[in-house]
């Protein structure tokens, strides 16, 4: 009776033991299940998160053809400084160019504080206004000084897509000669069927508009870009054939306006000559660094 009770005590002992040894080996499997479910949950975390970074670094990259995302960016100093430096000899040699005059207005001089003001109404999107902001940034390089320049390009839906260009948006510009006031109208970018409004005009310069932007002045109304010199001329749409500029980078632009056989050269450098000769009607000839070059005195005298 002893040897049989302790050979099944031995015998309940093992089936117990053996017992606990499976209930720990299938808690240690279920462990080891959930810890790779966890691991599986970090790695599909994961991929989501890089797969969303590269998301957005894509669009931030490729801004240019996302329709909310800006194209405008601070104008490189060495570009401005390329483009406001053309040597005299060069805007002698240009003359006029290839450039249209501006038209007379004989309005009465329009001044604030005492300087005669410039006003300036075109809008990104428009390649006629790219190709005359070039002229426009080097002739009024001859009488102030501007800061906070942008660079940008005309709409990619509209023709000569993408001429590059600098924007007068949230630019300053000083002078002791006159005062200029820039209206972008609307973006390059689309918000449905039309771009995106920018600057709104002030009555004054709405009037202006109505008043001169149309015929007998010009052959078509409202045209942009619209340029008026205190009263004295009047520049409606493109002074010369912006197409020179297509398919070339601003660096490009900038580098051939140094060259006067060039059609850029020809085309900016002349319209620059005539904006300054109409400048130089407003401010009485001043300064003389500007308005006693023989490029600008012979288009003076072409002006009436």
């Amino acid at each position: 009776m002893s040897a049989a009770k302790s050979s099944t005590g031995k015998q309940s002992t093992g089936k117990q033991s053996t017992g606990r040894q499976q209930r720990a080996r299938y808690r240690r499997s279920r462990r080891a299940r959930r810890g790779g479910s966890n691991w599986t949950l970090w790695i599909v975390l994961g991929v989501i998160v890089v797969v969303g970074v590269a998301l957005i670094v894509a669009s931030t990259s490729t801004g240019g053809n996302s329709s909310s995302a800006s194209t405008r960016s601070p104008a490189p100093k060495a570009l401005v400084d390329k483009v406001t430096s053309v040597p005299q000899t060069v805007a002698d040699e240009v003359g006029l160019g290839t450039a249209k005059l501006p038209t007379v207005i004989g309005a009465p001089t329009a001044t604030s504080d005492g300087k005669p003001v410039i006003t300036y109404v075109g809008a990104e999107y428009c390649p006629y206004c790219a190709g005359e902001r070039w002229a426009m940034v080097l002739a009024l390089s001859r009488f102030g000084t501007f800061s906070n320049l942008s660079t940008t390009h005309s709409a990619s839906e509209d023709v000569l897509p993408d001429t590059q260009t600098f924007s007068f948006h949230g630019s300053t510009y000083t002078s002791p000669y006159l005062q200029f006031d820039p209206v972008e109208l609307q973006t390059n970018q689309l918000a449905g069927n039309s771009y995106q409004t920018l600057d709104k005009p002030t009555d004054a310069q709405n009037a202006l508009m109505a008043k001169y932007d149309v015929a007998p002045y010009f052959k078509s109304n409202g045209a942009i870009p619209f340029v008026y010199f205190a009263g004295k001329y009047a520049l409606s749409g493109a002074s010369y054939d912006v197409s020179a500029l297509q398919g070339k980078s601003a660096t490009e632009i900038a580098a051939a306006m140094h060259d006067p056989t060039s059609a850029i050269a020809k085309g900016i450098v002349g319209t620059a000559n005539a904006i300054t000769a109409s400048i130089c009607a407003a401010t009485g000839d001043q300064p003389a660094s500007a308005c006693a070059t023989p490029a600008v005195k012979a288009i003076r005298s072409q002006l009436g």
